[in-house]
């Protein structure tokens, strides 16, 4: 009896898993999705961060000009003052001064008592354009005699005259003290950056 030779077996194929490729691709696209907003949450708390760190950072160099008369009590050698004070928390650079007097700039002090037609003997003064007020300062700009010069001098300007005071903090961010109507009352409005003015209009007292 001849012996047959063994009948040789095709190879088995296996299959691939139906969907496999398909499912990794899948978890890598959502790999890639989750990285991208965990990136887009890091940078977003990154930048409210320094939002809060600028803010902070403002409100400790916030400066405050108000304008304010001094008369001491008592009599004798006194000082009676037209005082700027600071009541901010950090410095106010001023940048630029106007004095107006019925609407025409003046230079000096004793422009303004001739438009308001004052005397201006015994009279001190500081100089207050381009000055640095620290945080509670006060620079006394007019120093009169006695209590009557002053007084002459307040009802004069508060019916004739209004100053302007553009003022930076140390981060550069500006704001404009300013008279305005009704007369005697004055406000503080941010500025994008202080006015330009020439010398025939700047106050240099």
């Amino acid at each position: 009896m001849t012996e047959q030779p063994p009948t040789e077996q095709p190879p088995t194929r296996i299959a691939p898993a139906v969907g496999g490729g398909d499912r990794k691709h899948r978890w890598d696209a959502i790999g890639v999705v989750i990285a991208s907003l965990v990136g887009l949450l890091a940078l977003l708390v990154s930048g409210y961060t320094a939002y809060i760190q600028r803010q902070q950072v403002r409100a400790q160099v916030w400066p405050h000009l108000t304008r304010g008369y001094v008369q001491p009590p008592g009599s004798g050698d006194a000082e009676y003052k037209l005082v700027i004070f600071n009541k901010g928390v950090g410095p106010a650079i001023v940048r630029n001064v106007q004095v107006l007097v019925e609407g025409k700039p003046q230079t000096t002090w004793k422009q303004v008592f001739g438009a308001l037609g004052l005397a201006t003997e015994k009279l001190g003064y500081s100089s207050l354009d381009g000055n640095v007020l620290s945080a509670g300062e006060s620079l006394p700009i007019l120093i009169f005699k006695d209590a009557p010069a002053l007084s002459k001098f307040r009802r004069a300007f508060v019916r004739h005259a209004k100053m302007r005071i553009c003022y930076c903090s140390t981060l550069g961010e500006c704001w404009m003290f300013a008279d305005r109507e009704p007369r005697g009352a004055s406000d503080v409005r941010p500025m994008a950056e202080c006015p330009k003015s020439s010398s025939t209009n700047t106050f240099i007292n």
